[in-house]
């Protein structure tokens, strides 16, 4: 059973950065794909990035291109977010999500549906 446990957020000004870390345990880190995902209030869980195995491919929301990178170290068996050039729509609680690294369409991995272990999410605010 692997668990992640998602931790750096916080408030911040929009312009500012902030990044997220994402420690798993209980399995074999490196071969699971790990994604990022997001709800705001009212709204609907979203996809915000993903990152397979090796840390070589990425995918990654419209939304957050070129501001936010994904990022993986699978000697410490966690995930980053890095945020960039934050702004107030980008306020959510993150989550981080795991599965097997094993999906046969790249853009699966947008999905939350394909994702099975879940942490609790960490809350990132950015005021105006």
């Amino acid at each position: 059973q692997v668990q992640v446990v998602e931790s750096g957020g916080g408030l911040v000004q929009a312009g500012g950065s902030l990044r997220l870390s994402c420690a798993a345990s209980g399995g074999t880190f490196s071969r699971y794909a790990m994604g990022w995902f997001r709800q705001a209030p009212g709204k609907e869980r979203e996809f915000v990035a993903a990152v397979r195995w090796s840390g070589g491919v990425t995918l990654y929301t419209d939304s957050v291109k070129g501001r936010f990178t994904i990022s993986r170290d699978n000697g410490k068996n966690t995930v980053y977010l890095q945020m960039n050039n934050l702004k107030p729509e980008d306020t959510a609680l993150y989550y981080c999500a795991a599965r097997a690294d094993n999906l046969s369409y790249y853009s699966d991995y947008s999905q939350s549906r394909r994702y099975d272990y879940w942490g609790q999410g960490t809350q990132v605010t950015v005021s105006s």
